[in-house]
C-alpha cells in the first residue's frame, strides 16, 4: 500500500542545535547530549545487538514463501518495497556474520516476493522495483549468485522505460503516471545504475547514473542547502514542486547516488553535493530534532531513517572527507544509534520504535523494525571499522 505521499505533513520548526566538531573533554556539555555527565557509562553491544534484533525480526515477521509480514500483531499483509529492504538488511548479516544461513532466508525471500507479487518481480512502482534491484545488486557482490544479478537486470531494464521528456526527463513514480516524477524513483535509479556499472562495467549504465542524477539535482533539491524535495507533478494543468515534503529517505538516496557517482568519477561535485546535503540533514528542522532523526511514524514512513543511514554511514567512508566532516557524521550517527540503543529498543523483544527516543508501543510494523536494524548494522560495521 502506498501512504507515502498523503500520510505525511510538513515538520513543525524545532531549535537548531550546532554539532561539535570534536569531543568534548571533562567538564564540557555536549550539545547532542548535555545530560551525558549524569548518566552511567553504558556498554553499546553493537554486533550482538544486531544479531538479537536480526533474529526477532525473522522469527516475529516470517510469512509464507520466505516472506514477512506487515506486524507483529497479525497483519499478514505483503508489502513489495518493505521486503526488498529485507533482502537488504539479510544481506548486512551476511557480510557481518558470514553466516551461511542468511544465504538460505536471502535466496528464500528472492523467490518468494516472486510468488507474493503474482509471479512477477515487475511492479507498478518504480521506486519498489528499484530498492530490489539495489538488494539484488548487494547479494549478487556478496554471494556471487547469478540469480540475484539476473533479477536486478531484469528490472533496471524495466525502470529505464519510466524516462521521458515530461519536466525535463526524470524517472516517473508509477509506471502508469506520466506527470508524476518523485525523489524517490530518481535517486535509487541512480544507485542501482552505478551498481551495475560497478559489476559489470558497462559504461550505458554509468551514463544513466549521471543523467538521473543530474535531473533529480536540477528539479528537485535545494541548490542552497542539498535538501531534496518530494516531487514534481502536473496539476490542474500547472506544473507543481511539492517542496512542504522533505523526508529522510530522499535524503539518503540522493547522498547514495552521489557518494556512488564520486566513487566511480572522482567527479569532486559528487562529493561536495553529499556532503551539504548531509550536513543539512544533521540541522534541518525538518527530519533532525535536538540531534535525533525525527519519527516519521510507521508504515512506510518507518524505513525512512534506515535507508539515510544506509547512506550516510557509505559517506562517512570516503577517505576524501575532511577529518573535520568525518568526525562531524560519525558524532551525528554515533548520537542516534546510542539513543536508539538506550531509549528506542524493547527487550526482551528486540522490536523497534518510529521515534528513537522512546520504547515502542504494542504493534511494530516491519518497516519500523528494518531501519532499527539497519541502524544496529551500521553501527557495529563502524565499530568493526574503528570509526565508533
Amino acid at each position: 500500500m502506498k501512504e507515502r505521499l498523503t500520510r505525511y505533513t510538513g515538520a513543525t520548526a524545532m531549535v537548531l542545535l550546532l554539532l561539535a566538531h570534536s569531543s568534548c573533554s571533562k567538564g564540557d556539555i555536549d550539545p547532542l547530549n548535555p545530560n551525558a555527565g549524569d548518566k552511567q557509562e553504558v556498554n553499546y553491544t553493537w554486533a550482538a545487538t544486531a544479531d538479537s534484533l536480526q533474529a526477532a525480526t525473522y522469527d516475529t515477521f516470517l510469512s509464507t514463501e520466505g516472506t514477512f509480514k506487515q506486524d507483529n500483531s497479525g497483519n499478514e499483509n505483503f508489502n513489495y518495497w518493505w521486503n526488498a529492504h529485507m533482502l537488504d538488511a539479510l544481506v548486512d548479516g551476511y557480510l557481518r556474520t558470514n553466516d551461511e544461513h542468511y544465504k538460505l532466508k536471502m535466496k528464500a525471500i528472492l523467490k518468494g516476493i516472486k510468488v507474493k507479487n503474482g509471479g512477477t518481480y515487475q511492479n507498478v512502482f518504480n521506486d519498489d522495483m528499484e530498492w530490489l534491484g539495489m538488494a539484488c545488486t548487494r547479494a549478487y557482490q556478496a554471494t556471487e549468485d547469478p540469480e540475484y544479478l539476473a533479477v536486478a537486470q531484469e528490472l533496471w531494464n524495466e525502470i529505464k522505460k519510466g524516462w521521458s521528456d515530461v519536466f525535463g526527463g526524470g524517472i516517473t513514480w508509477k509506471t502508469d503516471t506520466p506527470y508524476g516524477k518523485n525523489a524517490c524513483s530518481n535517486g535509487p535509479a541512480a544507485i542501482l545504475a552505478v551498481q551495475l556499472y560497478q559489476i559489470e562495467g558497462n559504461t550505458e549504465d554509468l551514463e544513466w547514473a549521471k543523467k538521473i542524477y543530474a535531473w533529480e539535482k536540477e528539479t528537485l533539491v535545494d541548490p542552497t542547502t542539498g535538501l531534496v524535495w518530494d516531487n514534481i507533478s502536473r496539476e490542474n494543468g500547472e506544473t507543481v514542486i511539492n517542496k512542504d515534503w522533505v523526508f529522510t529517505y530522499n535524503l539518503g538516496t540522493y547522498i547514495g547516488a552521489a557518494t556512488k557517482l564520486y566513487e566511480v568519477t572522482h567527479n569532486e561535485m559528487y562529493l561536495n553535493d553529499a556532503v551539504k546535503t548531509a550536513t543539512s540533514t544533521m540541522t534541518s528542522p525538518k527530519v533532525t530534532s535536538e540531534g535525533i532523526l525525527k519519527s516519521e511514524g510507521q508504515g512506510d514512513g518507518g524505513l525512512f531513517k534506515g535507508i539515510l543511514v544506509r547512506h550516510f554511514t557509505q559517506l562517512l567512508q570516503l577517505p576524501e572527507l575532511t577529518d573535520n566532516k568525518r568526525q562531524g557524521f560519525i558524532k551525528f550517527l554515533k548520537f542516534n544509534a546510542e539513543t536508539f540503543f538506550e531509549n528506542g529498543i524493547s527487550r526482551p523483544a528486540m522490536m523497534s520504535s518510529p521515534d528513537w527516543r522512546k520504547k515502542p508501543g504494542t504493534t511494530t510494523d516491519l518497516s519500523t523494525q528494518l531501519s532499527g536494524v539497519m541502524l544496529m548494522e551500521a553501527a557495529a560495521h563502524l565499530k568493526e571499522a574503528k570509526l565508533f
